[in-house]
């Protein structure tokens, strides 16, 4: 079954066995019968649920998430919360993997009752937890799976950040127009809904453009040994190689393409947002391009009042995970307020109409895909640190 999980403030969560919001414990709802999607009303809280990867190889998307959503909490249950109730989030670890995130979503809603889910980052985790909330008509938002079929579930499955489409395009289209590449090879995770929707997408846009794909590699998640592919790719010398994979097997991929002599530019997506990417790639990295979500040099006022926020309730600048699970959270409580009344259906039809809203990593407009529009940024790698290059409008 999923873990429960406890977070202490500016420590790393581990698995438990109750739920936390903020600094305070939650008994997550009232007895009583209750159909999915309508939770119990009789309290002075409202609880909502959350599934990450808290541990595991992907754990600092779920930490930095959860610090996100819990940051947005603090500030808005401070600000009235829903109707002068509190908002209290139950978290389940889900380890990485998409059965865990099913168990963790069915249980947030036959057990615990929620108003609705927010998770998860991998799209197909999200996919399994999106099949278990539209059928009980519980809301879900993603903050950050960017897979098109995430949402295509079904009308109750939100997102707040842009599709691979648009992120496959925005990348195909830098690497054409600013790095005047006229060839390509890419390297996917095979097992990735993620990486293999990026990998058609960059593919296509690319060669729209005038570019030529000179081969296309794979691998599965958690492979360590790259080399086969890696030397295969060397072979076209490519001016480019696309790796639409996660910052665990990115790092792996980048120390062995410089090992074997691979003089492509490296380019990626928001996958590869972690500062783990630096530690397993070290200079191996430097000099590779990926696109993302925001960036902390972004000088908007906003921007760097939620940088500042997070630093000191956290002690370290927000990554684009935190600053999607940040604004996840708070579109959530804006659909919760909106909505007639505090059942599954109502906030449905109010998150729906989320328009212009003014989120930290871009305003959020949800189109009749309930997927979000908004511009991407491009970072560069340099030095263990990342910097602001283009932004790409959609």
């Amino acid at each position: 079954a999923a873990l429960a999980c406890e977070r202490k403030p500016q420590e790393e969560q581990r698995p438990g066995t109750s739920a936390q919001e903020s600094a305070e414990r939650s008994d997550g709802g009232a007895a009583g019968a209750a159909q999915p999607g309508t939770p119990p009303q009789d309290s002075n809280t409202v609880l909502i649920g959350e599934v990450g990867s808290l541990t595991g190889s992907e754990a600092t998307f779920g930490i930095s998430t959860r610090n996100g959503i819990d940051l947005a909490l603090k500030q808005e249950n401070a600000n009235g919360g829903v109707d002068g109730k509190k908002v209290v989030v139950r978290v389940y670890d889900d380890q990485g993997k998409p059965e865990e995130a099913a168990n963790a979503a069915t249980r947030l809603i036959s057990q615990d009752r929620v108003l609705l889910i927010l998770g998860e980052v991998a799209s197909t985790n999200s996919l399994a937890m999106a099949a278990k909330a539209q059928p009980a008509q519980v809301p879900m938002i993603t903050p950050s799976s960017t897979n098109t079929r995430v949402t295509e579930v079904g009308d109750y499955i939100f997102r707040v950040c842009f599709i691979d489409p648009f992120q496959g395009f925005a990348m195909a289209k830098f690497a054409t127009e600013n790095l005047k590449s006229k060839t390509a090879a890419v390297l996917k995770d095979q097992k990735s809904d993620y990486s293999l929707g990026l990998a058609d997408v960059f593919t296509k846009k690319f060669t729209e453009f005038g570019g030529k794909i000179l081969g296309t590699e794979a691998y599965a998640k958690g492979d360590t040994d790259f080399r086969a592919q890696l030397t295969a790719i060397k072979r076209l010398r490519p001016g480019v190689l696309y790796v639409p994979g996660y910052y665990t097997d990115v790092g792996l991929i980048a120390r062995q393409a410089r090992e074997l002599g691979v003089k492509s530019t490296l380019l990626g997506g928001d996958g590869w947002d972690s500062d783990k990417l630096f530690e397993l790639g070290g200079s191996a990295v430097d000099g590779s391009y990926f696109t993302n979500h925001y960036s902390p040099q972004d000088p908007s006022p906003r921007v760097q009042r939620f940088i500042q926020e997070y630093k000191a309730e956290f002690g370290s600048i927000p990554d684009s995970l935190a600053a999607l699970g940040y604004d996840a959270a708070r579109v959530a409580i804006e659909g919760m307020r909106k909505a007639k009344e505090l059942t599954g259906p109502a906030v449905r039809d109010a998150l729906a109409q989320t328009k212009d809203f003014p989120g930290v990593a871009g305003n959020i407009t949800l189109d009749e895909k309930r997927n979000a529009v908004k511009p991407a940024v491009v970072l560069k790698v340099t030095g263990g640190k990342t910097e602001f290059v283009a932004s790409v409008a959609p």
